[in-house]
Parts: structure tokens; C-alpha cells; sequence
């Protein structure tokens, strides 16, 4: 077959089918339910269990907080970004984020009979004493530290990615169209 009468054929097949649509008559008014995605539903945890989600969100506050009104990672939802996307990160990842938080939440009980999550800013801060350290490109060898180092880096770049901070961007400054993307889970 050649190509032309390929073409005309695919080209004259919609007008063999029969029509199924109906269309409204002018008199009908068509009601169509608009829902913004954002109001769809409440994120759901899908990786870390809810020890390790509290700690992990407690954990983000602590790195990126909001000052002078500029989103943190609260504001930012990036302990929920973080959450989705560990559930799609490869083993090793889910591993070291998994050891990570239950070892801050093990020496956050031993040290002070409360979880990583319930401790105030002070006592929370001096479990994160690794993130002091003289920063080098080799990796930590302390798996805690290695952890902090990337949870710090993941927080910050979800953080400042995010749609809060790009919509605070854009209020603040001039209008820069197109140079402030963000992420957003789709599923």
C-alpha cells in the first residue's frame, strides 16, 4: 500500500463512523464541577512510617525555617515532597533516610526521654552537631552525619523548589514569568 492512499484512508475513516456524541441544545446549561488539584486532597504519607515522619518534618523546620515572612519547609510542604519522593528513590536512599531518623529519634529518647520531634529547637540542635562540621567532598563516615548531610541538602533544594517559596518570589520582586519552577506531586 502506498503511503498516499494510507493517508487518504486514516483521513476519510472518522467520517465512516457513526456519531455518538450528542450535542447540548442551546437551552441546556452544562454544569461542569471544577476542582483546583490543591484542594483535592490531603497528602498522604506513602514511605516513612509516622515516627519517622514527624522526626523528618521536625528535622526540615530545623534546617530551613521561615524568616521574615519567607516560606521555610513547613510552609513549603517539603517533608511531604520528601516523603513521595523517597517511596520512588532507590533502596540505598530509603536506607539511609530510614537509619537516619530512627537513630535521631533512638538518641533523642536516650538523651532526653522524648522523641526527635517533641524537643525544643535547643535540644534538637545539638543532636545535629554533625551538620558544624568543615564541610569536605568526601562523604561522612559517621552514618548519622552522612545522613544529616543529605536530608540537609534534600530539604533545602525541596524547600527552595517549592511552590510557596516560587509565589513569594514573584509577590516580592519583579514579575519574572517562567524562572520560578516548582515542583508538585502528580499522581
Amino acid at each position: 500500500m502506498k503511503r498516499r492512499h494510507l493517508l487518504q484512508t486514516l483521513a476519510a475513516t472518522p467520517a465512516l463512523l457513526p456519531a455518538q456524541q450528542t450535542t447540548p441544545s442551546p437551552d441546556e446549561n452544562v454544569v461542569l464541577a471544577v476542582v483546583s488539584p490543591d484542594f483535592a486532597g490531603l497528602p498522604v504519607r506513602r514511605f516513612l512510617t509516622p515516627d519517622q515522619y514527624a522526626t523528618l518534618q521536625s528535622l526540615a523546620d530545623l534546617i530551613a525555617p521561615s524568616i521574615d515572612g519567607r516560606p521555610g519547609a513547613k510552609e513549603a510542604e517539603a517533608a511531604p515532597f520528601l516523603d513521595f519522593l523517597l517511596a520512588k528513590s532507590p533502596r540505598d536512599r530509603q536506607a539511609l533516610y530510614q537509619r537516619g531518623l530512627d537513630t535521631l529519634n533512638r538518641t533523642a529518647r536516650t538523651r532526653h526521654q522524648k522523641a526527635f520531634a517533641e524537643l525544643l529547637p535547643a535540644d534538637a540542635n545539638a543532636l545535629l552537631a554533625p551538620l558544624k562540621a568543615k564541610w569536605t567532598y568526601s562523604v561522612p563516615t559517621d552514618p548519622v552525619a552522612a545522613f544529616l548531610r543529605a536530608a540537609k541538602a534534600d530539604i533545602i533544594r525541596a524547600t527552595t523548589n517549592s511552590r510557596a517559596v516560587a509565589e513569594a518570589n514573584v509577590a516580592g520582586r519583579r514579575r519574572a514569568t517562567g524562572l520560578n519552577p516548582y515542583w508538585q506531586v502528580i499522581e
